[in-house]
């Protein structure tokens, strides 16, 4: 494990630079932590989904797994030159969402956000995510970051739209849909 903090508040970051796993400081607004600071922004988002009462057992067991995954990513993100989210993280996420989508009804309409607590807090995870993908697509363009991370977050807001199709599902409640004109 790294370094254990034994205390929160260091006084480096007062002037507006903030450190990177390297030990390189940077702006506080620089694209690198950007995109880690979002991608922060999606585990916290997952972990309020997993205070949703009545949240189904095998969700559950995948968002914890993916807050991990999200973990990895921002150590990732914050450490140039260093790997963490492979190939095979991407592949399982492929695998949860043709798990979840499986059961699914078809879409014919557009969804709007929203249905039960835990569907809503789904949405809210999802676009953040969408969010955290551009910040690392910007990034991208800057610098490195692995195609495995890019395809992780898009992977994980499918994941996200689709986990909260089942929670309403499931939650027996309708899913709000788009409807055209109205007023």
């Amino acid at each position: 494990m790294g370094n254990r903090l034994t205390k929160i508040y260091t006084r480096t970051g007062d002037a507006g630079t903030t450190g990177l796993g390297t030990g390189e400081r940077v702006a506080k607004d620089h694209l690198r932590v950007e995109a880690y600071g979002t991608v922060d922004e999606v585990n916290s988002a997952i972990g309020v989904m997993l205070a949703c009462p009545d949240l189904p057992g095998d969700v559950q067991s995948c968002l914890v797994q993916i807050q991990h995954r999200l973990f990895d990513l921002g150590g990732e993100l914050c450490m140039p030159g260093h790997t963490a989210i492979t190939a095979d993280a991407v592949t399982r996420l492929e695998e949860h969402l043709d798990a979840f989508n499986a059961d699914l009804p078809a879409l014919k309409d557009f969804i709007l956000p929203g249905g039960s607590q835990a569907a809503a807090a789904c949405h809210m995870a999802r676009t953040i995510c969408r969010r955290a993908e551009r910040r690392c697509w910007t990034l991208a363009g800057a610098e490195t970051v692995s195609e495995a991370s890019l395809k992780y977050l898009n992977r994980l807001s499918d994941l996200l739209f689709v986990l909260a199709r089942v929670l309403n599902r499931r939650a027996g409640v309708d899913e709000p849909l788009w409807q055209k004109n109205q007023p």
